[in-house]
């Protein structure tokens, strides 16, 4: 037996609900580490910054699931939806932090939307984000049909795509961590379109 097999022996036994569990934890910490003074002067850039990496990794994670089966012979596919949900679960803390703790005034969210394209492109992944997360269940899936539902899904790709350049744009110096998930995410989407295209050749 092959150690991919015998690895995907032991993911089976793992339960999907551990994930939701374990996901939802690393927000409560950073808050909580943010309101006894450990994520130093400036709590709220922190605390915005930490759940919106938090988000983005999870997003490569994600878009890692098929390629790595593919690669390796690994599977974790059954745990693709937990993923993704504990993506925008992310995804949506990152925002609230900005919406009540950061910008506090409702007058200037939507200025801050228009002017500062950073802003822009996350709040479009973020849209794009939303009917993956309402349709992340087997109702969805049978009331639009495998194959509607496939398609719409590839909001995944604008959504990643989206996260990566916001997280560009905001720190401006284009320094090598964002470059790397940018690149990591292209690399991802790569792999799944070249493999499309090769199913159809």
């Amino acid at each position: 037996m092959s150690l991919a097999q015998r690895l995907n022996i032991a993911l089976r036994r793992v339960p999907i609900w551990l994930v939701y569990l374990v996901g939802a934890l690393p927000p409560v910490w950073y808050l909580y580490l943010g309101a006894t003074g450990g994520l130093g002067v400036e709590p709220i850039a922190a605390l915005e910054h930490a759940l919106g990496l938090l988000g983005l990794q999870m997003m490569v994670a994600t878009l890692a699931v098929t390629p790595l089966r593919r690669l390796t012979g690994v599977s974790l596919l059954r745990f693709r939806r937990a993923m993704g949900l504990v993506t925008f679960y992310y995804i949506s803390c990152h925002l609230l932090v900005w919406l009540v703790l950061d910008v506090q005034a409702p007058a200037r969210i939507w200025a801050d939307i228009v002017e500062r394209p950073y802003i822009t492109v996350g709040m479009a992944g973020f849209a794009a984000m939303i009917p993956l997360a309402v349709t992340s269940n087997d109702r969805a899936v049978r009331k639009l049909g495998p194959r509607r539902w496939a398609r719409l899904h590839r909001l995944t790709y604008v959504a990643a795509l989206a996260g990566a350049v916001h997280f560009l744009l905001l720190v401006r110096a284009w320094p090598l961590e964002p470059l790397l998930y940018l690149a990591a995410i292209l690399g991802l989407l790569a792999l799944r379109l070249g493999r499309r295209r090769g199913a159809r050749a």
